[in-house]
């Protein structure tokens, strides 16, 4: 059986339900949310997905555009899924070469994405989902914020040499700076890699997280666990190696490398930057397996005031792992010891010069011990031997010492020199700012032969001085090795004049600075003079004083906002941001200037401009920010901050004050007025008029809003938005939003127009005009709202019915008719309807005859009378009575008038009474008239005639009602009359 041949109908209904069910679908488009901070030169990866398709398993289209921060609004095309040639051709280049793709990872999703970002891809990304064909509900577009920053990860090794030579055994101490000028939350990790000899990929040795978790790497782990292997951070940017026990498979190109990370809004983590520093060749030479043999080397012959340097040497089997206590001895007397720990025990005789440091003792490595004295004095001469004991030790942490090892001596001759030799020193007191260059002046006199000068340093913490830098009686300059990464120098400026220079100082720098300069004589004899100076580095936080101010923080639109941030500083390499936090939002970097003078923007580069002054004869610099043209997308709390690059390091200096730039309206000139009271009928037109007087001599936009206030309760009437959109308030039935309409005029003023007013129109009506502007970038924004108020009075009509009535008397003969008028004069309203009744008095009593109700509807009483009614005119009714020997008495009508109101229905507004028709029938009349035979076919034939016509008319004005009912909006009740009987009787 075929179900269209039963119905031809179904196909069209089921394709009307596929349609509907199709229709009915929700769906749903997301998006990774934003902003997304994301590094220059990095990749940016958005997520985009929806659901909610009726074919969840089929591939969706979607299409990625673009607007920038200076065009927020214009969209560009980037990329499509459906068409090749969609994107602008600033894209286009880019698609065909890599740069960017769009990849679907399901039918319901896909990955934008940017392999190498650049500065101007910062804006707002909108994913769109492409509708189909048939209509769907729900959200086919989302978008998400992307800021692009520059890459301020520094990572620099600390180590001054790229390649370094260790025993197997050995420890290995690595040092690496890293650190990040961003101002956004960010954490960095920290990796150690080794790419071992002939390997292609490095792998960790370990690792620091963001989270601040150490994970070794693979094939470390067990090294780790027994603490032969540590990652320390040291201050704020310092990360240190430590390997106690080096390995031969340690051996290869050791390098640190630092990752940027920052938290997104769905608090995910994502890596933004990364860096590696300058490799390290490390070579592990394996350990020798000769017993233990001991070395002195040191120079023979030292002239007084200059330095003996004793260096004593290990060596023996499995070196790293076992400990050892060195002596060094003069003339068979112990002068110094060094115990296993590195403790130093020295002799009462010279214990005054190891507390001036004159006397040092330390090792250098694993198997080298240093002696040092300075200045060496003739009585330092002799012979010298360095003594070595093996230490064990056991599980309690005790040391047991084994037999002793000595050197060869060594006879060294200190020889003497007169000479006038004197050293002045400029400056010896000295404080200077962290970044600053260090410079000292030792002036010599007296002096005949070739001079020498070093340069040497004792810090706040440490007893002894270390020294800096030499420079030999040729002019050759050597660096110790601690301070072989730094820009250290020496010159002779005079024959007489020594100049020290150390740039970049840090407060680690402070201390006593030491000038030694040493005369060689004509007799190959030695003399050295020194002489100090106190230096104090101050920090550069403690310097650096960061102030923001403005003359204009608050600002009408359109206006120009001026910010000063004052930075009070050393002469020093210093990066300022400046940045804005706008109300629940993150901090947003608007402009950086750099120390080398490049400026990189990241806001909206048309509504700002920068300028920086140097004050003269002072430390301030003054930054200046103006804000064109100001609108409330700039309106926000600012902030200046300062950063310097020393040692390789961003040092990052507290912020300045927060200020708060208030971009406040102009002031509103907007006035209304309306009438106070309109009082009027129901059914009638109503208009309620809002007249703008006063406008703010600006081009505006107006949304206009109507509330009506009754004791039931406030509602919407209906509200018209900025661009002339009307929308009714959900309270508004639809049959009264026909009724309730509302137009602007030129003046301007807001007329509200309520047709066929009803009693339930009545309240108090509030215009609420809302005024807004346009700001500098073209957008609309709220200055002000003002009401007025309307109380409208709708009422009922005046009772105005009124009825025709004279006294009426008439005489009739039998089958004779008469007619019962009943004429109305006046009525109350034209929407008035009547219900007229008929009543026969004969005696005390009055019965009703005949009704006819106001929806048409015709009711004959039960009396024996035969009537005919009739309503040739809308104010004239009729009822013509066939006369009857009974008929005889008082005959009148009672006029209803009905009206319609809101919500009340129909109601009787007045009764009235016409006058008495006083009917008298002639009994003779009747007899002679029925007396006849020849005369009853004529009345037969005219009774018959009456009836027709009689019937037509009623037909007539029935269907004349029935049209009227349509028109008018009055009952719709079915029109009926009952059949009266000819002869009265019902």
């Amino acid at each position: 059986m075929r179900v269209s041949g039963l119905f031809p109908w179904s196909p069209t209904l089921l394709t009307l339900l596929a349609l509907f069910l199709r229709c009915g679908a929700d769906v749903n488009t997301e998006i990774q949310p934003g902003p997304l901070y994301r590094v220059v030169g990095s990749r940016l990866s958005i997520s985009c997905s929806t659901s909610g398709f009726p074919n969840e398993n089929s591939d969706k289209d979607f299409k990625f555009y673009m607007a920038s921060p200076a065009r927020p609004t214009h969209f560009l095309n980037i990329i499509s899924t459906e068409d090749p040639d969609f994107g602008y051709a600033r894209f286009l280049r880019r698609i065909e070469a890599g740069d960017i793709s769009l990849t679907r990872v399901g039918a319901n999703s896909v990955i934008f994405e940017i392999k190498n970002l650049r500065k101007e891809d910062e804006g707002e990304y909108e994913c769109s989902a492409v509708k189909p064909r048939s209509i769907l509900n729900g959200v086919f577009s989302v978008k998400a914020v992307v800021k692009v920053i520059d890459n301020s990860l520094s990572v620099t090794s600390g180590e001054s040499a790229t390649s370094l030579t260790r025993d197997e055994g050995e420890a290995l101490t690595l040092t690496c700076q890293a650190s990040t000028n961003t101002i956004q939350h960010v954490h960095l990790s920290f990796i150690w890699y080794l790419r071992k000899d002939g390997a292609e990929e490095a792998k960790p040795i370990i690792s620091l997280d963001k989270d601040f978790t150490l994970t070794p790497g693979q094939g470390f782990e067990q090294r780790y666990r027994e603490e032969a292997i540590r990652l320390d951070k040291l201050g704020d940017a310092d990360y240190r190696l430590q390997m106690t026990k080096l390995e031969l498979s340690d051996q290869g190109q050791i390098y640190c490398q630092a990752q940027e990370w920052i938290q997104d809004p769905d608090r995910s983590w994502y890596k933004i930057a990364e860096k590696d520093a300058e490799e390290i060749t490390l070579t592990v030479k394996p350990k020798e397996t000769s017993a233990l043999a001991v070395s002195l080397s040191a120079e023979s012959a030292v002239q007084e005031g200059k330095e003996l340097l004793l260096s004593c040497s290990i060596s023996a089997q499995n070196l790293a792992g076992r400990f050892f206590s060195v002596a060094w001895l003069w003339e068979g007397n112990e002068l110094v010891r060094m115990g296993p720990t590195g403790i130093l025990t020295v002799t009462a005789a010279y214990s005054d010069q190891e507390r001036d440091g004159e006397l040092r003792a330390t090792r250098t490595e694993n198997s080298k011990y240093q002696l040092r004295l300075k200045p060496v004095r003739t009585t330092h001469g002799g012979s010298y031997v360095c003594r070595a004991w093996p230490e064990e030790r056991d599980q309690e942490g005790n040391f047991k010492q084994g037999g002793a090892q000595d050197s060869q001596p060594q006879v060294v001759r200190v020889s003497t020199a007169e000479s006038g030799l004197s050293v002045k020193m400029e400056n010896t007191l000295q404080i200077i700012s962290q970044g600053e260059k260090l410079r000292l002046t030792c002036t010599v006199d007296g002096f005949k032969g070739p001079l020498s000068v070093a340069w040497q340093h004792k810090s706040v913490r440490s007893p002894l001085f270390s020294t800096i830098i030499d420079l030999s009686e040729d002019g050759v300059t050597e660096k110790a090795e601690a301070f072989a990464g730094r820009e250290v120098r020496v010159t002779r400026s005079k024959m007489e004049t020594f100049v020290f220079e150390m740039d970049q100082v840090a407060p680690t720098d402070s201390g006593i600075y030491e000038c030694v300069v040493s005369e060689k004589q004509a007799n190959g004899k030695t003399h050295s003079k020194f002489q100090s100076a106190n230096v104090t580095v101050k920090a550069i936080d403690s310097l650096v004083r960061v102030i923001l101010k403005s003359r204009d923080h608050g600002v009408t639109v359109g206006e120009n906002a001026h910010l000063m941030c004052k930075v009070t500083s050393p002469r020093v390499p210093m990066t300022l941001t400046w940045s804005v936090q706008k109300e629940d939002s993150n901090i947003n970097t608007i402009v950086v200037l750099y120390s080398n003078g490049s400026i990189s923007w990241s806001g909206d580069q048309h509504r700002y401009q920068v300028e920086v002054n140097s004050q003269e004869n002072t430390l301030d610099v003054m930054h200046s920010l103006k804000i064109l043209s100001a609108s409330h997308r700039e309106a926000g709390t600012y902030q200046c901050r300062v950063s310097v690059f020393l040692g390789k390091v961003h040092k990052k200096i507290p912020p300045s004050n927060q200020l708060k730039v208030m971009v406040n309206n102009p002031v509103s000139e907007l006035a209304l007025v309306s009438k106070p009271t309109i009082t009027q009928s129901i059914n009638t037109d109503i208009q309620i008029v809002c007249k703008v007087t006063s406008a703010t001599p600006k081009p505006s936009l107006y949304e206009v809003i109507w509330e009506l206030q009754q004791e039931a309760g406030n509602k919407t009437v209906l509200s018209s938005d900025r661009n002339a959109l009307v929308t009714f308030g959900t309270q508004i039935e639809e049959s009264d939003s026909r009724r309730i309409s509302m137009r602007r005029t030129a003046e301007p003023a807001f007329e509200l127009t309520i047709r066929q007013a009803r009693l339930s129109d009545k309240g108090l009506y509030v215009c609420k005009v809302v005024e807004y502007l346009q700001d500098p970038q073209g957008e609309w924004y709220f200055l002000s709202d003002k009401t007025t108020t309307t109380n409208l009075n709708v009422t009922e009509p005046d009772t105005n019915l009124s009825i025709d009535k004279k006294e009426l008397e008439v005489n009739v003969s039998i089958a004779e008719d008469f007619s019962i008028p009943c004429i109305i004069t006046e009525q109350s309203s034209n929407e008035s309807q009547f219900q007229v009744t008929w009543f026969w008095q004969k005696g005390a009593e009055a019965k009703p005859i005949y009704t006819a109700y106001r929806n048409s509807t015709l009711q004959p009483s039960t009396e024996n009378i035969a009537v005919r009614y009739g309503h040739p005119l809308p104010g004239q009714f009729d009822l013509k009575v066939k006369t009857d020997a009974e008929n005889s008495g008082v005959y009148f009508c009672e006029v209803e008038e009905w009206l319609y109101s809101h919500p009340y229905g129909w109601r009787k507004l007045a009764v009235e009474k016409s006058g008495n028709l006083t009917v008298n029938v002639d009994a003779e009349g009747r007899v002679n008239a029925l007396s006849g035979p020849e005369c009853m076919a004529p009345i037969w034939i005219a009774i018959f005639a009456m009836t027709v016509l009689t019937l037509l008319f009623v037909i007539m004005i029935l269907v004349w009602r029935m049209c009227k009912k349509k028109t008018s909006g009055g009952n719709n009740s079915t029109l009926w009359v009952e059949q009266v009987p000819l002869n009265g009787k019902s």
